[in-house]
Parts: C-alpha cells; sequence; structure tokens
C-alpha cells in the first residue's frame, strides 16, 4: 500500500479509537448532571449514590478520552503537513477556542467534581458538575466546527498559490456556523447522549436481572430510558436536516450514500442494498421515488447522482458508504423502536417484568457506539477524494518526505499501544460496574435509618 492509503488507515484508526470515549463522556455527563440535580433538589440519598457512580465511570472515560485524542494532532504534523499548512489558520483557531472556552472549563471543574463531595456544599458541587458537563459539550462544539469547515467551507479567502496556498480566516462566526456545523453540532450531540444513556441503561437493566441495587436501577432506568427516548427519536429530525444540508452542499456524498447513478433523476430510498459499481445499480429492497421525496417532497423530482460528477470528484468507495450510512440509519430505527416500546411497557406496568427486554438493553450498549462510528466513517469516505471539499484532495494534502514503511511501523506501534489501552479501560469499567454503587442496599424510602443512610452516603 502506498503512503496516502496507509495514512489515511492510520488517522482513521486513531480517530475511531478516540471517538469511543468523548461520545460517552458527554452521555455519561447528562446524567450525572440529572442524578445531582435531582438528589440537590430532594435530598434522596440513593440519587447521591448514583450521581457518585456515574462520576467514576466518567472519569474513567475522561482519562482515556484525553490520552488518545492528544495523538491526532501530532499526525498533522507527521503525515499531512500539507493540510496542516493549508487549513492551520481555520482549524487552529477552532482548536485554540476549544482549549480555552471548553477544555479549560471542563478540566478546572473536574477536581471539585471528583474529590469535592462533602468537602465543598452541594450547590458548588453541582455547578462544578454542570460546568463538566457544558465543557464537554462545548468541546464537541468546536471540533466539529473544524471538521464541518472541511466539508463546506465558508468565512475564508486562500492566500498564496500552488503547494504555498492556504486558507485564511475573513469572518470568524461565518466559519463557525458554516452551512454544515449547526446540523452536525446537534447531530453529534445527540448521538452521544444516546451512547451515554444506552450504557446507563445497559449497567443497570444488568443489575435488576441479577437482584443488585434493584430500587435504585429502576429509578435509573426510568429516568435514563426518558433521556434515550427523546434523544433518539431528536436524532431522527437532526439526521433529516443533516440529509437535506448534504443534498445541497455535497450531492456526490448524498448520491453515493443511497447509490444514485444517473446525472439527473428520480432517485429510490433503500433500506439495504448492495451496490455494483460497475454495472452502477443497486440490488436491495428500496422505496421507488424515496429519496426524492425526502429532499423535494415530490416522487418524480430528480435528483443529482454521481454520472454528474468528473469520476475523479466523486467517491471511490460508493458501496462502503452505502452501507456505513444505511447500517448508521438502521441502528437509529431500531433504538427509537426499541425506547418506544420499553415507555409502552413501563405505562403498562409491565416494564421490569420482561426479563428478555432487559437482556436486550444489556446487550445493546455498543449500538450507540457503532452508529456513531458508522455515520462518521459515511461521512468523510463520502467526501473523497477531498479532505476540504472541493479544495484540496486528500493526495494532495500528505507529508511530503513520509514513507510508506515509517506509516506502516507506527500503525502497528499505534495498534498495539490502543489495543493495551482499551483493554485497561475494560478492565477499569468492568471493575467499577461489579462492585457497583456504594452499598448492596436498596434505598427504599423508609427502610433505613438517618445512622444508616449517613455511613453509606459517607461510603
Amino acid at each position: 500500500m502506498d503512503v496516502e492509503i496507509l495514512s489515511r488507515i492510520q488517522f482513521a484508526f486513531t480517530v475511531a479509537f478516540h471517538y469511543i470515549y468523548p461520545p460517552l463522556s458527554i452521555g455519561i455527563g447528562l446524567l450525572m448532571v440529572v442524578f445531582e440535580s435531582i438528589y440537590f433538589r430532594t435530598k434522596k440519598v440513593e440519587y447521591e449514590v448514583l450521581a457518585k457512580f456515574w462520576t467514576k465511570i466518567f472519569a474513567i472515560t475522561f482519562g482515556i478520552g484525553v490520552v488518545t485524542g492528544i495523538v491526532m494532532e501530532f499526525e498533522f504534523g507527521t503525515n499531512w503537513a500539507t493540510y496542516s499548512r493549508y487549513v492551520g489558520d481555520i482549524f487552529g483557531s477552532a482548536l485554540a477556542a476549544e482549549g480555552i472556552f471548553a477544555f479549560a472549563l471542563e478540566s478546572s471543574a473536574l477536581g471539585v467534581l471528583l474529590f469535592g463531595w462533602h468537602k465543598v456544599k452541594p450547590a458548588i458541587h453541582l455547578v462544578a458538575t454542570w460546568a463538566v458537563f457544558l465543557g464537554s459539550m462545548f468541546s464537541a462544539v468546536w471540533i466539529v466546527v473544524a471538521n464541518s469547515w472541511q466539508q463546506t467551507p465558508a468565512g475564508y479567502h486562500i492566500v498564496g498559490e500552488g503547494l504555498q496556498a492556504r486558507a485564511e480566516i475573513t469572518d470568524f462566526w461565518a466559519m463557525v456556523f458554516n452551512p454544515s456545523s449547526v446540523d452536525r453540532i446537534t447531530h453529534v450531540w445527540l448521538g452521544a447522549f444516546l451512547a451515554g444513556s444506552f450504557l446507563i441503561l445497559s449497567v443497570h437493566a444488568y443489575f435488576i436481572l441479577k437482584g443488585r441495587f434493584v430500587l435504585m436501577s429502576q429509578r435509573a432506568f426510568k429516568i435514563t430510558l426518558v433521556v434515550a427516548a427523546v434523544s433518539s427519536l431528536a436524532q431522527l429530525v437532526t439526521g433529516h436536516h443533516s440529509a437535506e444540508g448534504v443534498s445541497v452542499n455535497q450531492p456526490a456524498k448524498l448520491a453515493a450514500m443511497e447509490g444514485h447513478f444517473d446525472a439527473s433523476a428520480p432517485a429510490d430510498l433503500y433500506l439495504f442494498g448492495w451496490v455494483d459499481k460497475k454495472s452502477q445499480k443497486v440490488t436491495g429492497l428500496g422505496l421507488p421515488g424515496g429519496l426524492s421525496f425526502m429532499i423535494h417532497q415530490d416522487f418524480n423530482a430528480p435528483v443529482t447522482g454521481l454520472n454528474a460528477f468528473p469520476e475523479a470528484d466523486r467517491p471511490s468507495q460508493v458501496n462502503a458508504v452505502f452501507q456505513f450510512y444505511h447500517l448508521m440509519v438502521a441502528i437509529g430505527m431500531f433504538l427509537i423502536a426499541l425506547s418506544l416500546f420499553a415507555l409502552l411497557q413501563w405505562k403498562r406496568g409491565k416494564l421490569f417484568e420482561r426479563k428478555w427486554l432487559l437482556w436486550t438493553f444489556v446487550f445493546t450498549a455498543i449500538l450507540p457506539q457503532l452508529a456513531n462510528q458508522f455515520g462518521w466513517f459515511a461521512a468523510e469516505m463520502g467526501r473523497q477524494p477531498w479532505v476540504v471539499y472541493g479544495l484540496l484532495r486528500t493526495s494532495d494534502a500528505l507529508s511530503k518526505s513520509v514513507q510508506a514503511n515509517q506509516v506502516l511501523f507506527s500503525l502497528i506501534l499505534f495498534f498495539v499501544v490502543y489495543a493495551i489501552l482499551f483493554l485497561l479501560f475494560l478492565y477499569l469499567m468492568n471493575k467499577a460496574i461489579q462492585k457497583g454503587p456504594s452499598s448492596e442496599i436498596d434505598f427504599d424510602e423508609g427502610s433505613l435509618s438517618n445512622e444508616i443512610v449517613k455511613v453509606i452516603s459517607k461510603n
């Protein structure tokens, strides 16, 4: 393999591995805030225990996320020097904003969150918890803004020519609110909420099935289920808005997502299928004219297809883009159905009687993570052959001095180190979950004396 393919694989691997953790941090952070806010208002100790327990999980996730995120910044300079020079003014501004407005807020409040229990006033600790959560949200904003600018550049001009050309900001807010940034930020946030909430649902469903922390887990499960249901439905809305934006700003990507080749013709919307690039046909189950209706509210409206673009300007891996996109959508629809069905069982008073349903939640924790990964794969592969859409090709963005054997060697080392980190993450998570909240006693109202409650809450 050549330098370009190896560099793309290396960056995709490191980004995909890193992207396991920030969504979990944001999603767990949201429920961490909810549990502690309920405790602050009601003074019911079970919610303090829940907040403490998920704060421990958050800390593990946050720590691994920080470590794995550092590597990517070095890769910009080692493997993608031309790209770094080209977008340095844009990307550097976004990363600086993340450090100033997001990471500083998150990291400065993290110490109070982790070590301030019963050392600061409850109101101050709650503020710190909110600050950490909002810091993680703001951090996602600036990273997504930088990536969105690559998808839909705005607020810039080009200085220099040839290999010395680079983009400079002319309008900071136009750069921030580029045509795709708002849709993509909300989509990423909701994906993070789903990742965190379904992990929490999985853990508490497991506790309920095993007869541990039952009453506390039932309360946590119900609260988290509402968050999951709302987030999954909202994700459908943001996904639709994002697709509409892609149809305007990146029509070749949308055509690849649905395997639509005709230059200008009504386009089908596939539930699943297989794209044969050579014959330019899709074999699968689809709704005739469905994509046309989704974009133009007209089943017969023409949609720009891949043949409208020179072959050098369209995604090369059409079937891969198609599959990743449809897997993301399929998982999203399953999570909606599962959440709504669970809410219905709750209304009927049978939520915790359905053991098969609880076991389903135990094993669905991985699905939002897969959907997040598949969505990014579809978005990034669908942007090819451009690293900055319409401005800089991926093949031109490489470092000129890096050799293929160097990239391969570092890729192997990254794989080994990341495998160790992932095993460490799984070990720490499993240890924390198996231990569970601070006591095996269910915090049913009136079942414990005040003295016992005080002992449990201190531990």
